[in-house]
């Protein structure tokens, strides 16, 4: 699969997919004895979907890490399940700042204007395709839920005038506002596109705004990242799953998020997967662990000085 600047995709098929993966990842967590975090919209959202093999996952019947390890990707619930963990850490800091304008950009199955509990007078926007903003909100509001929050869904293609659209939608550029970027800037987009991403975020953001994100590729150029992408495909197809996560991302060298805030004005600190698992109360990644995706991807919070 090659990616194009004007492909299309749901959540069943091409990056959409790798949402409703992830989804399914928090869905298998908030089943553990003691959940690191708790998601009770993950698994509704991914039954909806009706990927065979991530609605196993989610319902208890299928063990991601089990698959991961295979692919090499192992520990892949735990994963997901610390990254959510600190984007949600960084909301609560971000609100307990007096922060009340939330941007989560590209938010896929991301339930958390209706899993978190959000300060009086928060808005929160979300961003992404018509089709997946329709297909989340309709499903929620077919179980009953309802946000806990000022809720402004943003439909709207990154590749478009997102900025516009979500100013039309009552986005106030003079408050500072907490931005999401999750999963996003991890090779699903073209350098320049990330680019234009963080410099419309920019633009879009007064002081004391606060930005988080992860950042990196999950597979580069050398021919082991290459092996591994191919390892993974073949092993998704063995489990009936026909998703080349490597195929889905964009060559060349990606962004370093955190520097390129930092030239714009930000202040900006850097984690790793090592330091997620361990704010999360997880046990320690092992050297074996971190070859691949969770060796390549850091993870960033900033703040506009």
């Amino acid at each position: 699969m090659v990616r194009a600047d004007d492909d299309t995709w749901d959540l069943a098929g091409s990056v959409g997919a790798t949402a409703t993966m992830v989804a399914a990842a928090r869905a298998a967590a908030t089943r553990r004895a003691s959940p690191v975090i708790t998601d009770p919209f993950a698994e509704p959202l991914v039954r909806a979907v009706g990927l065979d093999l991530f609605t196993r996952v989610a319902a208890g019947d299928a063990d991601l890490d089990e698959i991961g390890s295979g692919l090499g990707f192992p520990r892949m619930v735990d994963t997901f399940a610390a990254r959510a963990l600190f984007f949600d850490r960084f909301f609560a800091d971000a609100t307990a700042a007096g922060l009340r304008q939330v941007v989560i950009v590209a938010s896929g199955l991301d339930a958390r204007p209706y899993r978190l509990s959000w300060p009086v007078g928060t808005t929160v926007y979300e961003i992404d395709q018509p089709e997946v903003i329709e297909f989340k909100t309709a499903t929620l509001a077919k179980l009953g839920v309802v946000p806990t929050v000022e809720h402004r869904p943003v439909g709207i293609d990154l590749r478009d005038d997102w900025p516009a659209a979500l100013q039309r939608a009552g986005f106030d550029t003079t408050q500072p506002t907490a931005w999401l970027a999750e999963g996003v800037l991890i090779g699903f987009l073209p350098p320049e596109a990330e680019v234009r991403l963080l410099d419309d975020v920019n633009a879009l953001s007064s002081v004391g705004s606060r930005l988080a994100a992860d950042h990196g590729t999950i597979y580069g150029s050398a021919e082991e990242s290459q092996q591994l992408g191919q390892q993974m495909t073949e092993g998704w197809r063995a489990h009936g799953l026909d998703m080349d996560i490597a195929g889905l991302i964009y060559p060349g060298q990606h962004t370093d998020v955190a520097a390129h805030l930092r030239a714009h004005g930000w202040s900006a600190a850097t984690s790793e997967h090592r330091e997620l698992f361990a704010a999360a109360g997880l046990s320690e990644l092992v050297a074996a662990d971190l070859h691949g995706p969770a060796g390549t991807i850091s993870f960033v919070t900033a703040i506009r000085t």
